[in-house]
């Protein structure tokens, strides 16, 4: 583990507050601008339009009564926490993992905040093709996935960078 958290992942917070704040000011600005199922068309296959989010993603158990609120709010918590203690245990060099991991962080506390304070997650970020639509999300819901394909990215170049140190080693 690094002797200071300078010399740690801790050292990449600041894409958890950056998120964080992009995230909130985005939806401060949809619900101060936008009534809800409101929309406007920006590209031939992207609109914006005001939904709101009961579940999780893809509005996974949206319509399960109320209950999955607080199971999200113990799971962003939970893993927020994970997260922080796995980054304060790396190196600051592991820029890519500890890049995917604020990312997650910064996107999990951003649903979290809007779980909390309305009930639901506001979304705005609304894709489609023709008259199908991809499920409407916002830009925590980019980070969270960001994040994870970086983490599972890591996944397959760590262990080839382990398969070849081994090998030169050997």
């Amino acid at each position: 583990m690094p002797s200071s958290w300078k010399e740690s992942g801790l050292r990449w917070y600041w894409v958890v507050v950056l998120v964080f704040i992009i995230d909130q000011l985005s939806k401060q600005w949809v619900l101060a601008n936008f009534e809800l199922y409101e929309s406007i068309k920006l590209l031939p296959s992207f609109n914006f339009t005001y939904v709101r989010n009961y579940g999780a993603a893809f509005s996974f158990l949206s319509d399960a009564g109320g209950w999955q609120r607080w199971l999200f709010t113990i799971v962003a918590v939970g893993f927020s926490t994970l997260l922080t203690v796995w980054l304060r245990k790396q190196s600051k060099s592991l820029w890519q993992l500890n890049l995917a991991f604020t990312l997650v962080i910064g996107g999990a506390l951003g649903n979290l905040i809007d779980r909390l304070q309305h009930g639901f997650v506001v979304d705005f970020l609304d894709f489609y093709w023709k008259t199908s639509h991809f499920p409407a999300f916002n830009i925590a819901d980019s980070a969270i996935c960001i994040g994870a394909g970086l983490i599972i990215l890591d996944t397959f170049t760590a262990e080839r960078n382990s398969n070849n140190n081994d090998a030169a080693k050997g």
